[in-house]
């Protein structure tokens, strides 16, 4: 595989639904490279907010993280919790990331994925934190849209509230939650 022909694979991504989304009866679901955009985006912002309050992170090594967190999907899809069950889906990503990255001899990047997967770094636990808050972002959009059915996807709110990351930026996270209650 080129550099071209993986630039053209992760493309799909652009054209893959959130599945999650699917099944829940929203209509025209944001797309996975939605999803990774704004959690890259989140993952730049609180990383440099976090180096503001004097935590060592490595602001561009989050943002390289992030960007790849989902890029597996596509070969694999968005797997949804339902199939899960029947499947390992981390194994699953990290095999046909590492199929990916090798072809084009990038296979050190796949320590990426392992310490996001496993948040084995605070780059890991930071892109994990920003890819759980993008999805409680986009339910909160969805609800305010009309959406029903979604409180699945706020089970995430204890996860965050869990991770270390939630004593800097837990703020953020409750006044999500405090939106969420507003929608009727």
């Amino acid at each position: 595989m080129s550099l071209l022909e993986l630039f053209l694979e992760a493309g799909s991504l652009k054209k893959l639904p959130r599945t999650g989304w699917l099944l829940r009866g929203v209509i025209n679901p944001e797309s996975i490279a939605d999803h990774s955009f704004r959690t890259a985006l989140i993952a730049l912002f609180l990383a440099d907010e976090l180096r503001a309050k004097g935590i060592e992170i490595d602001t561009e090594k989050a943002i390289r993280m992030a960007i790849l967190h989902d890029l597996a999907e596509a070969r694999i899809t968005d797997v949804p919790l339902t199939a899960q069950k029947y499947l390992d889906k981390g194994k699953g990503e990290r095999e046909a990331l590492m199929e990916m990255l090798s072809s084009i001899g990038r296979g050190d990047l796949l320590s990426l994925f392992d310490e996001y997967e496993n948040e084995t770094s605070i780059e890991g636990k930071l892109v994990k934190f920003a890819d759980r808050m993008e999805m409680l972002i986009q339910a909160y959009e969805y609800e305010k849209a009309g959406f029903r059915n979604l409180d699945e996807f706020w089970g995430a709110v204890e996860k965050l509230r869990e991770n270390e990351l939630y004593e800097y930026f837990g703020d953020l996270i409750e006044d999500l939650v405090r939106l969420k209650r507003k929608v009727k």
